[in-house]
């Protein structure tokens, strides 16, 4: 085992409901520190069959609905955190048509305090893409155990491009799962669509083979 404690920030499936499970077995999924890991392992385990394929689930895994209050103007597309992208439902089909892929949007429980609330949705991201081995400044071998594998962020992140996916338009970087990622294509019909005034774009470098 690593040692390593602590949860990752960024992993979220809002379209998971848990509702079927008991109530007693719904709080073990909140923000907690579990410190027994075969129970991790077994509550893990239970919700994987509700999630994408492959995915990782990680300690802090968010799961279900964002909720809480919300208040203000919302842009077509909101990042409530960096890692987090919210779009209203117009855009979201707007973009839809355009032909991206990679756009599921789920419906968030936010309260409002005003009358006739934008309806908010949060895009469920996938963990793709990977950093590109001769750009890595410090790699230490994954645990055996948890499959943690520490990399330290370099400033310019260079994307491995065999790593990226072909089938979506706008993913996590599984790598940093704080970081979305868009392509070429994303970009150009938010911009074309004026969608950009509350979200910034920053280009990355790509590295093949």
């Amino acid at each position: 085992m690593c040692g390593v404690s602590g949860a990752v920030t960024g992993d979220a499936y809002p379209s998971v409901d848990l509702s079927h499970l008991p109530p007693e077995e719904q709080k073990k999924y909140l923000p907690r520190f579990e410190q027994d890991y075969a129970e991790f392992e077994r509550l893990r385990e239970q919700v994987r069959p509700l999630v994408p394929p492959g995915v990782h689930l990680w300690p802090g895994t968010k799961f279900g609905p964002m909720n809480g209050t919300a208040r203000g103007d919302f842009g077509p597309l909101v990042l409530h955190h960096p890692w987090t992208l919210l779009m209203r439902r117009e855009p979201l089909e707007l973009l839809q048509a355009e032909g991206l892929s990679g756009l599921k949007g789920c419906r968030t429980a936010l309260r409002f305090r005003k009358k006739n609330p934008p309806e908010l949705l949060e895009l469920e991201l996938l963990p793709r893409g990977k950093l590109h081995p001769d750009y890595l400044l410090e790699q230490r071998p994954p645990c055996p155990r948890c499959e943690n594998e520490p990399v330290e962020a370099p400033e310019m992140p260079t994307l491995d491009a065999n790593s990226l996916p072909q089938d979506l338009d706008v993913f996590r970087f599984a790598d940093f799962l704080t970081m979305i990622i868009a392509t070429e294509r994303f970009v150009e019909a938010v911009r074309r669509l004026g969608y950009e005034q509350d979200i910034l774009f920053r280009e990355l470098p790509v590295h093949g083979p």
